[in-house]
């Protein structure tokens, strides 16, 4: 098989295609999550969470509400599986893997910690199904901790039984997120919540998901760290490729080749899906990046939740904002620049903040 030669050029300008985010806007949010394959929750709102802001940066505030979301959420066109966003139809994909638990895609240590601990806490999990099952959904507070071997961790999750448990049974088929409240997840059955479609067999599942990773991501390493719940790798999906001045074997989705390109200017979210592989941003874009809320304030470079600005097939700066609610603003506080904005750069970054103040709406205040 031929093996495609790539400028970085050529690279990026296939990633920021794949992704949506050239000038020809997607066809609304069920097109958007069908393409991108997933939207990543995450709670933190410093301007807005992170899954409204993918869909707007997609769509403009003309082409998407927060209240779209909602309501692909509530009638099932979208589900909600291990903190990502998925179109319901993709279940498929997932349910073989979750009949033959424990999970794939973690290191066999937690892997055999899972499987030890959740039979140790069997008599807990049956409770918390026969809750559901009666009075479904609920919220985690609602659900019975009768776990005889609490969960170990030296994070966050210490001791957080019930959560852990039900993340676990996510995994297993066996619960699912029926929706939230005030932020919090619903539980209640999987028999409930997914669609009745049959499982794809697990090999062809991995490939399937593989070859539409590779479709959204446009160019990616056939091999990438591990990395829980979405690889940033796409095995042997679509065809080999090298990028000129980067190491390494890399796939590309041929159907990206040979496209032309027109670009515009976006605002991205911290965890959007151009750069969450940092050391793919570092490769193709030479974007320096870091989201720096844990970071202490003083050590901030850009912000505390710093948005990357795209302009056409460039990474060109960061956006430091706030949506303060209460006040009713849209507070920028810096907008830093990696290159010297020209004055197109300046002006079409300046109608994304316009527009990303709109679609929040909330009264945009600049620096002075």
């Amino acid at each position: 098989m031929t093996v495609h030669e790539l400028s970085r050029t050529d690279a990026r300008r296939i990633a920021v295609r794949a992704q949506l985010l050239d000038a020809t806007r997607p066809d609304g949010l069920p097109d958007v999550v069908r393409r991108l394959t997933l939207l990543q929750i995450d709670p933190t709102a410093a301007v807005a969470p992170s899954a409204d802001l993918v869909a707007w940066s997609r769509l403009g505030a003309s082409g998407y509400a927060p209240a779209d979301l909602a309501a692909a959420l509530a009638d099932r066109r979208l589900l909600e599986l291990r903190a990502m966003i998925r179109p319901a139809e993709d279940l498929a994909l997932y349910r073989a893997e979750m009949a033959e638990w424990p999970e794939r895609g973690t290191p066999t240590s937690w892997s055999e910690y899972h499987g030890t601990w959740v039979a140790a806490n069997d008599a807990c999990r049956r409770d918390i199904l026969d809750r559901l099952g009666a009075a479904g959904p609920l919220p985690s507070r609602e659900l019975p901790d009768t776990c005889e071997l609490p969960w170990r961790s030296s994070g966050w999750s210490n001791n957080r039984n019930v959560t852990k448990l039900l993340e676990l049974m996510v995994q297993r088929g066996e619960v699912a997120v029926a929706g939230r409240s005030g932020g919090g997840r619903l539980w209640d059955l999987a028999e409930r919540v997914y669609p009745d479609t049959p499982a794809i067999p697990v090999a062809e599942a991995l490939r399937t998901r593989d070859e539409r990773r590779l479709r959204a991501l446009g160019i990616a390493r056939a091999r990438g760290p591990e990395c829980q719940v979405e690889p940033a790798d796409v095995g042997e999906a679509g065809e080999p490729a090298v990028i000129e001045g980067v190491r390494g074997r890399w796939r590309v989705d041929p159907a990206r080749l040979g496209q032309p390109f027109a670009g515009r200017a976006a605002l991205l979210s911290p965890f959007d899906r151009l750069i969450h592989d940092r050391r793919r941003t570092t490769e193709l874009f030479g974007f320096d990046y870091q989201l720096e809320m844990y970071k202490p304030a003083a050590k901030r470079r850009w912000g505390y939740f710093a948005l990357p600005i795209l302009y056409g097939d460039s990474l060109v700066g960061k956006l430091d904002a706030t949506a303060d609610r209460r006040a009713g603003v849209l507070r920028v506080d810096a907008i830093h620049e990696d290159v010297e904005f020209d004055r197109a750069v300046t002006e079409a970054v300046g109608r994304e903040i316009e527009d990303l103040a709109r679609f929040l709406g909330l009264e945009l205040v600049l620096p002075r």
